[in-house]
């Protein structure tokens, strides 16, 4: 299965620059932040998509897709009760859809815990509704545009909705539309009771994305998890998306983050 990585950990780099270090690090593809790219996805024109598609491809790598899709973003929420800003979500998210697809990535990863959030007095079967309401015109753009769009469950210190796989997978399912998909992140799944191997088996078929982390909010191998059985439980599935390394903490510096977690990743995963 492919490997990739996520472009934040390369703060301060050019952008040719850290797809260089990530191609010679091992990994096929660069999952990007759009914050990154700039303050608003609308703020890249089609010239501008276009450049960043080449970058990453002139490196020999693939853009996997997009994550952290309203991240270091102001006024956008998907369970808000004022209609005007959902709405106003809603079409941020199918544009962030049409930038994907022109950027050559075929994955959308809606987690935005800040933007999820269940507002004061607002009933979780509301948020639900809304949320509902306001994703679903960015999967049908996603269908159109031939990309995955796959919300996150997130662990209760994140968000309080859709904090298990189960939810997400029965949130996603209600679109009933191959575009509609859930990703799977082994910090998240690390706060479940149910042990992620498990969890990867249940969501067989259901889940289009996989990102690579600990709870200690570092690279796969610099925690205690122990992604030998990960890698076991990935491969029995016949899961054939992205290994994407994702990271919160910088620590140690991409060039060590990048190489440590690939070299850790080829230990469990035997590629």
């Amino acid at each position: 299965m492919p490997f990739a990585i996520c472009n934040e950990i390369y703060e301060g780099w050019s952008l040719a620059d850290a797809c260089a270090h990530a191609a010679r690090s091992g990994y096929d593809a660069l999952e990007l932040a759009p914050f990154t790219l700039a303050s608003r996805i609308t703020d890249l024109g089609a010239a501008d998509r276009a450049r960043i598609r080449k970058t990453v491809e002139a490196s020999g790598l693939k853009v996997a897709g997009l994550h952290w899709l309203l991240a270091k973003t102001e006024g956008f929420h998907v369970t808000h009760p004022d209609p005007a800003l959902r709405l106003r979500t809603s079409e941020y998210l199918r544009a962030l859809v049409d930038a994907c697809a022109d950027m050559g990535g075929t994955i959308l990863v809606f987690g935005s815990p800040k933007q999820r959030s269940l507002q004061p007095g607002v009933a979780p079967g509301q948020a639900w509704e809304w949320a509902t309401q306001c994703l679903g015109d960015a999967v049908k753009q996603a269908e159109d545009r031939g990309v995955t769009f796959c919300v996150e469950p997130l662990a209760p210190s994140e968000t309080d909705f859709l904090n298990t796989a189960a939810d997400a997978r029965r949130f996603a399912a209600q679109f009933r539309s191959p575009a509609a998909k859930i990703l799977l992140d082994v910090k998240a799944m690390s706060a479940e009771s149910t042990p992620i191997p498990q969890i990867i088996r249940e969501s067989a078929g259901h889940f289009a994305h996989f990102h690579a982390n600990d709870p200690n909010l570092k690279g796969p191998g610099f925690g205690d998890v122990d992604f030998k059985p990960i890698a076991e439980a990935l491969h029995g599935v016949e899961y054939r998306g992205y290994v994407s390394v994702e990271v919160f903490l910088f620590d140690e510096g991409a060039d060590v983050i990048a190489r440590r977690s690939r070299e850790n990743l080829r230990a469990a995963f035997g590629n």
